[in-house]
């Protein structure tokens, strides 16, 4: 039975606070915006689910000054109670998990289990921050003059921006804030225009815990142009370290406006990524692997699948097994039960992927199936397509180029060495995996002679990071890295200091410099 868009329950809505015109501005409060409205539509089937004043120059330096206002007194928390504060942070994100997931849905189009994984993944987030608030680790080091000491330690940055696309709309900018927030920062987010309604309940939710104390400045939002907030954002001094999520040419502007300014950035941009199967490989579990990959979140995940680079020798029946499953795919309502792909983003988001086909096809390229734009009962209004597989040379420009969506390549390959050429040759370095039964293979793959990508799996796909782990690529990808491992310290300036104890002065390397 197909469920039809009209017979959601959008009640979610209300529960998260979200009825009525919303304010675009948050800095402790929400700010009476100046800038125009941004009428917010479902991707599932084209209705309008709100509108938001949005933040123009002068609401963005109300927001800005007080975040910056926030720091300076918040640097000075212990981190403990800092992680105190995520804490309860992460609490409220449970407490408002379900309707923080089907609004993640709702309003991005992925799947309702995705949704509810993205938010969780946020949630987790919190969790690993609250025990690194007590691990901001630094190091004591042996002083080479006598009756010194030496160390080093880490001090709060300052304000850090955060600019997210809209695939991730609550994740991404939890993995930062959450992070900041216990290294002594405060943040100031300008999500995807396309999905700020998430971005408004993220910030309502986070509130709940910072507001009451009067820290509410530090989680700022400023939902507006990119061509009038955004622009300011990149140039303000005032914010050291902007993390930004996006295309390949958007990461490039944005990086290229911080090295103006001697900024930082954490850059997560575009992903090619490609799943090597070999002649050993288990098919089973590479076929369940890779079907998520490529038709997740319809495509347009930076992790998605794009490639798959397999042996000659198991490519037919491989290749034939795909196709049979992507004819089963149900696509329709992110909310309904049984759906497996939702809509992609806009008709935008469509358009790229059918001209991307169309450029398959001039270079020669065979399609295998899909690959068409589709209006499931219930969802005229909504941008679904079929999802595509094609076979293809690696060397194509079109191939080179990332796709954001649900369109997957096959490329045949001779042997490990083959793989892993034709795996690197690509700009992109994000996500990679290899599915081996041999040691040998799996092991040379993630060496630095295998995948020159920032994240390289065994048997898993390219989809699906856990949060204890630094996400992010390499090359055109960006280099940055954000989430777990010891990403924390890039939100944080390194400090070195040398203590002299003792009664002389000596200076290092022996050197004398004496008026006598």
């Amino acid at each position: 039975m197909t469920t039809t868009t009209s017979d959601i329950d959008l009640s979610f809505l209300e529960e998260l606070g979200l009825t009525g015109l919303q304010s675009g501005a948050y800095c402790g409060q929400w700010l009476s915006c100046s800038g125009k409205e941004l009428d917010v539509f479902s991707p599932a089937d084209g209705s309008k689910i709100g509108t938001i004043k949005q933040a123009n120059a002068d609401d963005y330096e109300t927001v800005v000054a007080a975040a910056h206002e926030a720091f300076l007194r918040w640097r000075e928390v212990p981190a403990p109670i800092r992680g105190e504060f995520v804490r309860r942070i992460g609490e409220e994100m449970r407490k408002s998990k379900a309707a923080l997931g089907k609004l993640v849905s709702w309003e991005m189009g992925k799947i309702h289990q995705e949704g509810l994984g993205e938010v969780q993944e946020a949630i987790d987030i919190a969790d690993f921050a609250v025990g690194q608030s007590r691990m901001l680790y630094g190091l004591s080091m042996h002083s080479e003059r006598p009756q010194h000491a030496m160390r080093e330690q880490y001090h709060p940055l300052g304000v850090v921006g955060v600019i997210s696309a809209f695939n991730f709309p609550s994740a991404v900018w939890a993995w930062n804030s959450m992070l900041a927030l216990i290294c002594g920062d405060s943040c100031l987010w300008k999500p995807s225009s396309k999905t700020p309604l998430t971005a408004i309940a993220m910030t309502k939710v986070a509130a709940r815990v910072l507001e009451p104390e009067g820290w509410g400045a530090l989680i700022g939002l400023v939902v507006g142009r990119g061509s009038e907030v955004g622009e300011i954002l990149l140039h303000d001094k005032r914010v050291p370290l902007i993390s930004a999520t996006g295309s390949c040419s958007m990461g490039k502007h944005v990086y290229e406006s911080l090295a103006s300014r001697y900024g930082r950035a954490i850059l997560e941009l575009g992903g090619n990524n490609a799943v090597v199967i070999m002649d050993d490989a288990d098919l089973e579990m590479a076929f369940r692997s890779t079907l998520f990959g490529a038709v997740g979140t319809a495509g347009q995940r930076c992790t998605s699948t794009r490639r798959i680079l397999i042996h000659k020798s198991v490519k037919d029946e491989f290749v034939a097994k795909l196709v049979d499953a992507y004819g089963k795919v149900s696509i329709g309502n992110p909310l309904a039960e049984g759906t497996l792909m939702g809509p992609l983003i806009d008709q935008g988001g469509v358009d790229d992927v059918l001209r991307s086909i169309e450029l398959v096809k001039e270079a020669g390229g065979k399609i295998l199936c899909g690959g068409e734009q589709v209006h499931p009962e219930g969802c005229e209004g909504g941008f679904y397509m079929t999802p595509c597989i094609a076979e293809v040379q690696n060397e194509w420009q079109v191939v080179q180029d990332e796709t954001f969506g649900p369109l997957l390549y096959i490329i045949e390959i001779d042997d490990l060495d083959d793989a892993i050429a034709k795996h690197n040759d690509v700009p992109q370095g994000l996500s990679s995996c290899i599915f081996t039964m041999n040691m040998r293979n799996a092991e040379r793959f993630v060496s630095a002679a295998g995948s020159d990508c920032g994240i390289a799996n065994v048997n898993l796909g390219t989809s699906g990071a856990e949060i204890g782990g630094a996400f992010g690529g390499e090359k055109e990808t960006g280099g940055g890295r954000e989430s777990g491992s010891d990403s924390w310290k890039v939100y944080m300036r390194r400090q070195t200091n040398t203590i002299n104890w003792g009664s002389e002065l000596p200076l290092a390397q022996g050197v004398s410099f004496d008026l006598d």
